[in-house]
């Protein structure tokens, strides 16, 4: 199921081909199902209903658990799970580190973090596991060519916790360059 909707996010995103005004708000709102049909990584922010309007269909099992597994597992605790950049010119990189703790009991492996455009560039701890009580680091890169007015993004870690994602949201209001074109007289 899980690569299902993997495969149907990408296709819409090819379809699309671009990550910006109304694209952005439909590629993150699929993100925001996906999360929730996934667990949504603890975050009950974001839930939508994904029922169907004809409940005869078979239901299609998912790779996820439904339950908790047994045994120790990490715990990834953000101390901040979303961040506002304010203002910002249009053209600026900006840069968020979010820092976590693994507050669980068995040691922390990250194996992605992803998001709904190129614009928006995650980096994670790749090299080794994070221990019981150790912090990590998550740097977010947001490149606003392009965009304009208000614009959010999702940043999707997932990793060996339950529920398997996080999601982290940085936020920008984007002020679009001046138009110094200079076209001369104005002709009637």
């Amino acid at each position: 199921m899980k690569s299902i909707i993997y495969a149907v996010l990408a296709a819409g995103l090819l379809l699309l081909g671009s990550c910006s005004g109304d694209v952005e708000k439909r590629v993150t709102d699929l993100e925001r199902r996906v999360a929730a049909l996934e667990g949504n990584g603890g975050s009950t922010a974001n839930n939508v209903s994904m029922q169907t309007p004809n409940q005869n269909k078979p239901q299609v099992q998912s790779n996820t658990p439904k339950e908790k597994p047994e045994g120790p597992l990490p715990q990834m605790e953000f101390s901040e799970k979303v961040h506002d950049f304010g203002n910002i010119k249009e053209g600026d990189v900006v840069t968020k580190v979010f820092k976590f703790k693994n507050t669980g009991e068995a040691p922390l492996i990250i194996s992605n973090a992803s998001s709904s455009c190129g614009c928006t560039v995650p980096s994670y701890p790749k090299d080794k596991p994070i221990a019981p009580g150790e912090e990590g680091e998550i740097e977010v890169k947001y490149n606003s060519r392009g965009k304009k007015n208000q614009d959010n993004k999702v940043v999707r870690i997932t990793a060996n916790t339950w529920p398997a994602t996080n999601n982290l949201t940085i936020k920008a209001f984007v002020e679009p360059k001046a138009n110094n074109t200079n076209a001369g007289p104005v002709k009637q």
